[in-house]
């Protein structure tokens, strides 16, 4: 008689699927393209090859803009060369998508796989390791996706789960940390690889009198991937754990989702940009930041430190005054902004790399600027909000020699 099948208990079943503890942040990795725009020779370049040097007023409200946008350089798939092949594009208003597509579609997971390379080197296990991959664009919508295209760029296993975050804009950079959080901690064993990947490709036009708002966009956005690992109960003898994941929320802003649009068009990506964005989210954000930071006992906000995304000074300025934060607290974002740009998804990403290397090199604590814990914040169309509240991980003297 063959034996009678043991009966299995399916809240067990679920109880070993848990992790014990936090969703941690493993490793960063970032990338740029080769193509460097210092923003001092923007307003030449762009009324250059988009053939507006007779629009003399426009381009020196430009040039303002430009001045006023503490942005350094930039980075950008886009060169003169490819411009000139493809008038269309420096056009305010002419079909161009087709074009667009072709370059986005192959560069964003190209762009996605450098990033990711140099976090699966960081990290330093094999990536036949990675159970999970959440890649996020708002760039190159195609099937199969740009998550598809990174599996076999990256030579990921075949078996490896896949998720395809589209059209999400600046925010999400908080967003892949909240699905890698609730992926980490109910996966057991998991190791979940992060790429967000962004081009203003999707949204280069020529100048327009009436649409003063392309024109802030034109000055703003940069090009850039930034990958992280992420996993919980790190094996610390193998693993150098940067940040652990306590909690992550979103909340949309009330009756502001005209303020800030982007439409895929014919002629590519459209911004509409409302002038009073920076004060909707200063005066707003607050109410989020209470609601996540309080189940922690935490209310001082100058002993948090700060990965903010940067959207803009403007942005960064309101926020600053509206929190009374101290003026360093925002230096890593200011950083990235004045290094990169403004690189949508990717760019609070790059904000953490800033500030766990700065800390490394100062001889901090704790990669949070040697503070302990710290509060991200992606915001973007919507408005949305993402608020990610972390805890800095010690840096040991292995860690800091290896990085």
């Amino acid at each position: 008689m063959s034996p009678v099948p043991k009966i299995v208990d399916v809240d067990t079943i679920r109880d070993t699927q848990r992790t014990q503890g936090l969703a941690t942040i493993l490793s960063i990795g970032t990338a740029t393209p080769s193509n460097c725009m210092y923003q001092a020779d923007y307003a030449d370049f762009y009324f250059r090859v988009t053939n507006s040097e007779h629009m003399v007023d426009l381009k020196k409200k430009f040039k303002h803009i430009c001045d006023k946008a503490m942005i350094k350089k930039r980075y950008m798939l886009l060169t003169e060369e490819f411009l000139k092949e493809n008038p269309n594009m420096c056009k305010h208003m002419a079909p161009s998508l087709n074009t667009r597509q072709d370059l986005l579609i192959t560069a964003i997971p190209k762009l996605g796989k450098e990033a990711a390379i140099k976090a699966i080197d960081e990290w330093g296990l094999p990536k036949s390791r990675i159970t999970h991959l959440i890649f996020c664009t708002t760039s190159g919508v195609d099937i199969p996706g740009a998550d598809y295209q990174v599996t076999k760029l990256l030579g990921l296993s075949p078996s490896v789960k896949r998720l395809m975050m589209y059209q999400q804009g600046c925010s999400a950079g908080g967003m892949v940390l909240r699905l890698a959080k609730d992926l980490a901690e109910n996966n057991k064993g998991s190791r979940i690889l992060v790429i967000c990947s962004e081009s203003s490709a999707r949204y280069f036009r020529g100048p327009d009198e009436n649409h003063v708002d392309s024109l802030v966009g034109q000055v703003l956005f940069g090009d850039g991937a930034s990958a992280v690992i992420v996993g919980s109960d790190p094996d610390e003898s193998i693993e150098h754990p940067l940040f652990k994941i306590v909690s992550a929320t979103q909340t949309i802003i009330p009756d502001t989702e005209r303020s800030l649009n982007l439409h895929l068009r014919e002629e590519g990506q459209t911004i509409h940009l409302d002038k009073n964005v920076p004060k909707m989210i200063s005066k707003n954000i607050e109410d989020a930041l209470m609601d996540a930071v309080s189940p922690f006992g935490l209310t001082n906000w100058n002993s948090l430190f700060w990965i903010l995304h940067p959207g803009g000074r403007a942005i960064l300025d309101e926020i600053e005054l509206e929190l009374n934060l101290n003026k360093d607290k925002l230096r890593a974002t200011r950083h990235v902004l004045s290094e990169y740009g403004n690189m949508s998804s990717a760019c609070v990403l790059f904000v953490m790399d800033e500030m766990r290397k700065s800390s490394i090199k100062q001889g901090k604590r704790s990669t949070g600027d040697g503070l302990d814990w710290g509060v991200l914040c992606g915001f973007g169309a919507g408005l949305t909000l993402e608020t990610v509240v972390l805890h800095s991980v010690p840096i040991t003297s292995a860690y800091a020699t290896q990085n």
